[in-house]
């Protein structure tokens, strides 16, 4: 009864904003009409649900939204957009690996290693012109636990955590356009590869050793190694 009103915006809320409410994530394709349909219904949010339990994963607003806004300009008049966004975080259910055993010396006396992968946002449009775009992103987490015992007879426990990100950007270009070289390289922590065949492929991809300290900085990391992509037609 008392959350009434908010369970009432939210049933009014977009499919797939409410599918960020209650799952965390979507999987779908669609228009560019559908997905400002989307925008419009997820910055309605904060003035009408106030339950921390409804509340929007971190990177909705502040990411996914700027970068499907940004990509929904560049679709052609029948151009569809695909995306899978799981926004659960890296130690939801199914995204960590059994740990190993790795070698290791006195003092310590056993060590394993876990690793987490987080792929949480897939997109993949075809632009107007004539182009493919496929962006990756995804978040690794390794976890070192090891066991030691003092001098003194205690075991001690230490734990070590390293995350990392990496981003990968895929662009066809247009049927029988072979692309032009940039004047200039790209910047020193991205790496860029051709691929010849029916269609030539520019995949331009990084590997944060950080990961981004605020939503401006992960949208510009996301949006820097997408324009190499574009750097390689006129």
């Amino acid at each position: 009864m008392f959350w009434r009103k908010q369970k009432a915006a939210i049933a009014g809320f977009h499919p797939l904003h409410q599918a960020l409410i209650f799952d965390r994530g979507f999987a779908a394709t669609q228009p560019a009409g559908e997905w400002a349909a989307l925008a419009a219904s997820l910055h309605r949010h904060a003035g009408l649900v106030h339950r921390p339990k409804w509340a929007l994963p971190t990177r909705t607003l502040d990411v996914l939204v700027p970068l499907l806004t940004e990509i929904v300009s560049d679709l052609g008049p029948k151009g569809a957009l695909a995306v899978t966004a799981d926004l659960r975080g890296i130690h939801a259910h199914g995204k960590s690996h059994p740990p190993r055993d790795i070698p290791v010396r006195p003092p310590a006396r056993s060590a394993t290693e876990t690793w987490s992968v987080d792929p949480w946002l897939r997109l993949n449009a075809g632009l107007r012109d004539g182009s493919s775009l496929d962006i990756l992103v995804v978040d690794r987490e390794r976890l070192r636990r090891v066991t030691k015992r003092s001098r003194s007879g205690k075991t001690k426990i230490k734990k070590k955590t390293q995350i990392t990100q990496l981003i990968k950007v895929r662009r066809r270009l247009p049927r029988g356009v072979s692309g032009v070289r940039p004047p200039t390289p790209p910047p020193a922590w991205i790496g860029v590869t051709l691929r010849d065949g029916e269609r030539r492929t520019v995949l331009a991809a990084a590997k944060l050793l950080r990961l981004p300290q605020s939503a401006d900085e992960q949208l510009d990391r996301i949006l820097t190694v997408a324009t190499e992509t574009f750097r390689w037609t006129r």
